[in-house]
């Protein structure tokens, strides 16, 4: 049930988002806020490591782009 890869892609996911989550609230920052968020939530979503990982990645450059166009 509990494969020790995707607790570990789940830790480094949540912790990123976490982090992102504390920034974002300091310097009120609505990117990211929202993908600090999405990123803790979205493992609980994901069935394998591989899932997670990609997910995360996609929020992770969906925050770049929203960061690019100027949000």
């Amino acid at each position: 049930m509990f494969d020790p890869g995707s607790l570990f892609v789940d830790l480094i996911v949540s912790s990123v988002g976490g982090a992102l989550l504390w920034y974002g609230r300091k310097s009120q920052r609505w990117p990211q806020i929202v993908a600090g968020l999405l990123l803790m939530v979205s493992p609980y979503a994901a069935p394998t490591a591989g899932w997670m990982a990609l997910t995360g990645a996609a929020i992770v450059v969906g925050l770049i782009v929203a960061i690019r166009l100027g949000w």
